[in-house]
């Protein structure tokens, strides 16, 4: 659970990144450097863990295809997305429509892998849906010219994140199990090279300044990079639908990063939302909290 929330805060800011670096880099290389500045310091970390006698070899000649599947669904496809989506709308809200992902991972998982959703876990992507249009419908950023073009985006990359999901969670049957430190560092030089071709036909829009690129390194070490190990770590021992739920809880970490920072406010229907969005969070992932020595972990596992 606490890798749960601490995966949220850190997703949350990466709203917050975008937000500011959009409109001056546009979508195609803010998220070159995103997932280069990622690959590059997951490369450091394999060096220093193989040093140490704790490598996760990537073994890219017979996993290349599972990473550039990988990088598509869970990196470059969905993070052009919300970068595009992000010339027009509020963090607040690119966190908020992030956090349909759980619902379309049960709606595929169903489909694909023939998972049954629990009575209790359907209450809880109900309740968790509930809070999201609470969020949205009284936000006047959707009001904005391009918004509902805006909106489509983030809602599709929402889905490109619960393929990505369940993809990643099926192909490590048999033999072909790859560690989550694997996944993640080959997942992004894989995003690297996908996205380097769309740097060419669509430039940046303006000069970035100091705090762009600390906004980008942040959006790329950070957000990317670690964010990234801490998920594939979470779908392992959690599962799918419990590890996309973090998504659940990003609205509550992008709407106070940018009340904070941007001074986007802080509505009635912000509060209630959030509030309908945890329990939503609580029920799906099974979590009961303990008061004694211990606490069962996300997943009720």
């Amino acid at each position: 659970m606490l890798r749960l929330v601490a995966l949220a805060a850190i997703w949350g800011g990466s709203f917050l990144f975008m937000r500011i670096a959009a409109p001056v880099l546009g979508p195609a290389l803010l998220i070159e450097y995103r997932v280069g500045f990622a690959a590059l310091f997951l490369a450091l970390v394999a060096c220093f863990l193989h040093l140490r006698g704790k490598g996760a070899p990537l073994g890219v000649r017979r996993h290349w295809k599972h990473y550039l599947i990988l990088g598509l669904f869970n990196s470059a496809l969905p993070f052009l997305l919300f970068a595009f989506a992000a010339r027009t709308l509020s963090a607040s809200v690119l966190s908020v429509l992030n956090a349909t992902a759980p619902m379309w991972g049960a709606l595929v998982g169903a489909a694909w892998a023939r998972q049954k959703v629990s009575g209790r876990s359907a209450l809880g992507l109900l309740l968790g849906t509930g809070g999201v249009a609470l969020l949205v419908g009284f936000d006047h950023v959707a009001e904005r010219p391009g918004a509902g073009i805006a909106v489509g985006a983030a809602l599709v990359a929402a889905f490109s994140y619960s393929i990505a999901s369940q993809y990643a969670k099926s192909a490590q049957g048999g033999g072909n199990k790859v560690a989550p430190f694997a996944n993640a560092h080959g997942s992004m030089w894989a995003a690297a090279i996908l996205v380097l071709p769309l740097v060419f036909f669509f430039p940046a829009p303006g000069e970035p300044s100091m705090g762009i690129m600390a906004a980008v390194l942040a959006l790329g070490v950070v957000c990317s990079g670690i964010a990234y190990i801490i998920y594939f770590k979470l779908i392992e021992e959690v599962g799918t639908t419990s590890a996309l739920t973090v998504t659940f809880l990003n609205p509550l970490f992008g709407i106070l990063w940018g009340a904070l920072f941007l001074h986007e406010a802080i509505g009635w229907h912000t509060i209630a939302g959030s509030a309908i969005v945890l329990l939503g969070t609580a029920l799906v992932t099974g979590f009961r909290p303990r008061f004694g020595r211990a606490a069962a972990p996300a997943g009720g596992k």
